[in-house]
Formats: structure tokens, sequence, C-alpha cells
């Protein structure tokens, strides 16, 4: 499937927020799901750490990334509990691999695993369809596009994250922050910036799952921030002693608290929650469930995440996970959108941008297209710019 249709909002009916909790610049909303969903389970299914995947997205194209872990989904179709595949009796003697980087060919991102089971790789699902956004390039052989770009498009795209362990703070969270009984998922802040969010169907899952947080990749914000950033402030929920007569107002007191906290962090993850121009595009169709990954609207003023999804029938969130953009990713999706709503016609694109031919050319070339454009266009635009500074300069001194 691979049409596109628009998402009002993540929906997150079914889970509740408990207390945060703090660690340096990090900070841990616990989301907790009272009834577990038991027809759909994830594990973790471990790559060797020297092992680079290539994935084959098309006959001409392949997506190359490391890749630590792949998530496997199994469910059933009769509405009863899925055994987490982990469980299962497996063959532990492991056999002798020459050292050394080694290549894992695979033929698409998500791949069935067995009758009942799908191995997918979690958020690089959902880079890739970032990726892949205007892949083919120019639709129209505009004089201003090289020979490039009009026949190989953006091919290579490369995009840079850094990986849990490179975030200053991460490890100690995840290692000491308290896991409650209920959970299936989390929201990671980092200096009060939502950073991602990771939600699964089950609380066992999640405990199986919670390491693989540190080996997932993440966006360039977080790991400036950890640095810039040494400590978050602690909320504390403060109860009001004088409304309290009874054992029924010390819980209204408790129940306020809680709500409280659900309505802080909506808040805080409005920027996920409430995107109301997300497109999500079906990827994998597991009985009851569909396996989704989501595009925002590359809104230069506003936060934008990728991720991906898995609901049930009814709409009710299996599984999240979510990767928030740099500003100049978000720049470089903003800038690919334009272009293809308006032909690649770089005038036509430069009106809607509020710029000019020179201004859209630079933007292009500074957000790394510039391979894509004609050289002797761009030195044009480069000179034009050093001599309007060139002036600003002596009228300055003058």
């Amino acid at each position: 499937m691979t049409t596109t249709a628009p998402v009002d909002r993540i929906d997150l009916t079914g889970l509740t927020v408990a207390p945060d909790q703090t660690w340096g610049a990090v900070r841990l909303v616990p989301l907790l799901r009272p009834v577990p969903i038991t027809d759909l389970r994830l594990h973790a299914r471990l790559h060797d750490p020297d092992e680079l995947s290539i994935v084959h997205t098309g006959p001409r194209s392949a997506y190359v990334s490391y890749v630590p872990h792949a998530f496997v989904a199994s469910w059933t179709t009769d509405d009863t509990p899925a055994a987490a595949y982990g469980t299962q009796l497996r063959d532990p003697a492991a056999s002798g691999e020459p050292s050394g980087i080694r290549l894992a060919f695979r033929r698409r991102m998500a791949r069935r695993d067995g009758k009942q089971r799908l191995r997918f790789l979690p958020l690089h699902l959902a880079m890739e369809g970032y990726l892949a956004l205007q892949f083919g390039g120019p639709s129209i052989a505009w004089q201003e596009w090289t020979r490039h770009a009009v026949t190989r498009g953006l091919s290579p795209r490369v995009e840079a994250s850094y990986t849990g362990t490179a975030i200053p703070g991460l490890e100690d969270a995840l290692r000491i922050f308290e896991i409650h009984p209920d959970q299936c998922g989390m929201v990671l802040y980092v200096a009060d910036t939502l950073a991602a969010a990771f939600v699964v169907s089950h609380p066992d899952d999640y405990r199986a799952l919670h390491p693989t947080l540190l080996q997932d990749f993440y966006g360039e914000l977080l790991f400036q921030y950890a640095h810039l950033y040494p400590a978050a402030p602690s909320f504390t929920a403060r109860l009001d002693d004088t409304a309290v007569a009874s054992v029924a107002d010390l819980r209204a007191q408790l129940a306020q608290a809680r709500a409280d906290w659900a309505a802080l962090h909506t808040v805080m993850a409005g920027g996920l929650l409430a995107d109301e121009r997300r497109t999500v595009t079906p990827v994998y169709r597991m009985g009851r469930f569909t396996l989704s990954r989501f595009l925002p609207a590359f809104d230069p003023d506003t936060e934008n995440h990728i991720g991906e999804t898995i609901t049930d029938d009814t709409g009710q969130l299996a599984y999240l996970k979510t990767f928030r953009l740099s500003a100049a990713q978000t720049r470089r999706g903003h800038l690919l959108s334009q272009l293809a709503a308006h032909d690649w016609d770089l005038d036509a694109t430069a009106t809607a941008l509020g710029t000019d031919r020179r201004g859209i050319t630079l933007r292009l070339a500074n957000a790394g297209f510039g391979h894509l454009l004609r050289p002797d266009i761009i030195d044009a635009c480069r000179n034009h710019a050093r001599k309007l500074r060139n002036q600003a300069t002596r009228s300055q001194r003058g």
C-alpha cells in the first residue's frame, strides 16, 4: 500500500501519564497501559555489532545503515494472546563468523519472518521514508538542473544521527529510572525539549525493549542540548493540605495531581501529538493491525517529527517510535516539498518562499543540494552575494 492520508493527531487513548523522572538534562515520562494489548507482541532481534545492513528499496536503489537491532512483531488473528517471540525455545549455539565488517542484504524494510511474524527495523522505516522524499528529482528537465539531477535524482541521500551511547546522561538515566509495572512506553525530553516517544503493546515487551533505547539513533538537537544544559528542573506535585479532611479528599487531591501531570505533558508534547498536517503511509497489514510510517508538514517554525506506528482496526495505538528532525533536516524537507509542489521550477518555488532566484539557489546549495544545479548558476549567485557583502562592508567603514 502506498497511498497517503492525513492524520489529525497521534491518539494516546488507553495510555496514562505517570510522574516524570529526571537525571541531568534527561527527563523521562512513563506511559502506562492499564489494559495491555495481548494479541500483538514485540521483541528485539539483536544484530552483530560489526554488521552493516543494506536494504534493497528498488531496482537501482538501496538503503544502507548500521542497524544494531530489529523488532519482530508477532500477532494472532483469533484474539488469543500472542507469545513474545523471544520466549520461544531456540538453538543457543552460535556459528563461527569471520572478523571484520559484514554486509547483510535484505529485500525490504519490513519483511515477514514467519507466518504471523514481521521483522522491521525500528526508526529506519521512518527514516527511509524521509530519505525517499522527492527522491526522483526534477519531473521536468529545466535548464538549471544538471544531467545528474534529471537522470539520478537525489541519489545518494545521506543523513546523520547520534546513537544513544553518544548522548551524555542517557545511559545512566535509562539504567536508574524506575520501570512501572504497567509501563508500556515513555516520552523522552532533553532540557525539556521533546526528543522521542516510544510505545509498545505490553508491559513485558517494554521491559525487554527498554535497553534498546540506548541503541536507537537520535537527532542532533538531543545531542546538543545534552551538552549545553546540565540539568532539567524538577516538577513537584503540591497537594492542598487545607482541603484534605478525609480519605475521600485525599483521593480527590491525588486525582487532581495526576490530571495536572497529564495536562502538563500533553502541552510539552503538543508538537508531536497535535500535528494536524502529518501524513501517514501504510506499510504492512498484520491481521487487525497496520504498520505505518508518517512524515510531518516540514514547517520550519514548528517541531517536526518522523516516526512509525502500529494501530489496530479501531485506531488504538499499539506501537509508536519517533525521531525529531533537526532544523537543517526540516529545511531540507521543506525545500524538497516546495520544489515538488511547483514542478521544480526555480522561479515559482522562489516566489512561494518569498525570495528570488538567487536566494533559492543559495538555499539549495547551503542545504546540500548544490550538486543538482549547474555550477555556473551557483557560482554566479555566490559572486553576487559576495559583492553585496563587500559593498555593505565598505559602506559601514565609510
